[in-house]
């Protein structure tokens, strides 16, 4: 059992960080590395915690890949993606969890963001 739990993790990582590249590149960056934080951090938990986190992976990895195919469909051009995070939801998760979150959305919602995408590649002189 310990090998098909260890390539189920390493085939859902690489699921995940190959969905990434729908994203805009400044998400991608972001979610690139709480995908890798997350999976890192994770490595030695014991089973019942690695079940719910992969549940809860598996979970996202489906969203963001309905996400990538409804916005290929979309005629306006412009991507969505997320969802909305039930209050009842939020209350079942630990303080370390609540704290990442709010670090996540502070970093996404930055005003300066740490990319940009400029239409010329042409250097200017």
């Amino acid at each position: 059992m310990p090998g098909q739990h260890v390539s189920r993790v390493r085939a859902l990582y690489k699921r995940v960080l190959q969905l990434h590249r729908v994203l805009p590149p400044d998400l991608k960056s972001l979610g690139d590395q709480y995908v890798k934080d997350e999976f890192r951090r994770h490595k030695t938990v014991g089973s019942d915690e690695a079940q719910r986190f992969l549940q809860e992976w598996e979970v996202y990895a489906t969203a963001l890949s309905q996400q990538a195919n409804e916005n290929r469909q979309n005629s306006t051009g412009k991507a969505c993606f997320g969802t909305f995070l039930p209050e009842e939801k939020l209350n079942d998760f630990r303080d370390e969890q609540i704290g990442q979150l709010q670090e996540l959305m502070q970093e996404a919602t930055k005003p300066n963001r740490q990319f940009s995408i400029s239409e010329s590649t042409k250097p200017k002189f």
